[in-house]
């Protein structure tokens, strides 16, 4: 695969996985919400788990059971890995599995590393080739022309999410005690004062938890 037809299944993976985490929350909450932290309709933790399942299992087609295996892992790894950067840049952790069974630090857990260990034998069988055929049935320039577009939305997005994301570290903690629930909450309640954008982010991840050890006099 060429760069452009890569970026263009990240970008599709990306996109069904922000599906998915919409069908979830409409099943357990009863309403649709934007999930992710860009503003676009994609979840890119998808699509380089997609992308790496594709470059280092996609060998393994001959074995289900080994694919199943080896997706599951490979997916709680990425869960994990990208869990604790996040909370380590941000200070906030944005899942928490805490209240599932079979967890690791609640940034991780079997329910959720089986389902990506399904989604790993769906993408080698079924989602990798059907959307590989259908982009190649693109002209060579469109593709490359859609790519470069589609790049420049995407960084954009990233640009003004990030922007939106560090109002977190901005807020007033002044008086707050060092406990999660109330800085939280105080988090919370001023991203909701603000624009449309932290108001999407506050509620795309409703169960997100400010975690500071130290707060500043």
């Amino acid at each position: 695969m060429n760069l452009a037809v890569t970026f263009l299944l990240f970008l599709m993976f990306s996109f069904l996985g922000w599906l998915i985490e919409e069908v979830y929350t409409y099943a357990d909450e009863g309403k649709i919400t934007n999930r992710g932290f860009l503003l676009g309709p994609i979840c890119p933790i998808y699509g380089v788990g997609a992308l790496l399942i594709v470059f280092l299992l996609e060998k393994y087609n001959n074995d289900i059971l080994v694919l199943f295996v080896m997706s599951t892992i490979l997916g709680a790894l990425l869960e994990y890995i990208t869990s604790y950067l996040m909370e380590k840049i941000f200070k906030v952790r944005w899942w928490d599995y805490s209240n599932n069974r079979y967890n690791i630090n609640g940034r991780i857990c079997l329910s959720a590393s089986v389902i990506f260990g399904f989604l790993g034998v769906i993408t080698v069988y079924l989602l990798k080739p059907g959307l590989s055929a259908l982009l190649y049935l693109l002209p060579k320039m469109v593709i490359i022309i859609l790519a470069i577009v589609l790049a420049l939305v995407f960084i954009t997005d990233i640009i003004i999410s990030g922007n939106v994301i560090s109002k977190i570290n901005k807020v007033d903690l002044s008086g707050a005690r060092d406990v999660t629930d109330e800085i939280t909450n105080r988090v919370r309640k001023t991203l909701t004062k603000h624009s449309f954008f932290t108001r999407r982010l506050a509620n795309a991840f409703p169960n997100f938890k400010v975690k500071l050890k130290k707060l500043k006099k």
